[in-house]
């Protein structure tokens, strides 16, 4: 597995895992009919967009159905041969702090059948050099409490005791947990 830059060969490839039912949001159940309008209807802007460090793609639509402003970010897409998962890094410049609406740094979704290899793991340890970069000097990271694969993951990437935290309505509410990594060692 390795981490990549989504270019218009992989596109096929993520189309059929959209149409399987694996949505790059996590909140998302069912087929995720935006996210295929988004790449059918424009692939170009869609690839353009994948390093979007000034924030011109369309605003986010938050699970309670608001939007708000999109923040510069980057995505990722984790191959083997094919599409197996995706991950993004998001920012505000100038700071590691993020607006409330927004639950973390990073987001990241393997494809159900290709779980349990130890991709998000290493596609995280891939991609905290990449948040480094950006000036980051830790990220942050949430999971829900019961999400021990996720916090499998942010741990063995460095992320120390988690502290628990309760989610805006505006993402369903409930509790959460929230990790930090310490970005220093890839600096």
């Amino acid at each position: 597995m390795e981490l990549i830059k989504p270019s218009e060969e992989h596109l096929p490839s993520y189309f059929a895992a959209l149409w399987r039912g694996w949505s790059p949001n996590t909140l998302h159940t069912g087929l995720d009919e935006a996210e295929i309008g988004r790449v059918a209807s424009d692939p170009k802007r869609f690839l353009a967009l994948v390093d979007d460090r000034e924030a011109t793609g369309d605003p986010i639509e938050m699970p309670d159905g608001s939007t708000v402003p999109r923040l510069p970010g980057i995505r990722r897409w984790m191959w083997d041969g094919e599409f197996a998962g995706a991950m993004s890094l998001r920012w505000q410049p100038g700071t590691e702090e993020l607006p409330p609406t927004c639950l973390g740094h990073i987001g990241y979704s393997v494809v159900p059948w290709k779980r349990r290899r130890g991709y998000a793991t290493q596609a995280l340890a891939e991609l905290l050099p990449l948040a480094a970069a950006e000036g980051l000097s830790y990220v942050e990271i949430t999971t829900d409490p019961d999400n021990v694969a996720s916090q499998r993951v942010i741990e063995a990437n460095g992320g120390g005791t988690p502290e628990p935290f309760t989610m805006l309505p505006l993402h369903g509410g409930g509790p959460g947990l929230r990790y930090r990594i310490d970005l220093a060692r890839y600096r």
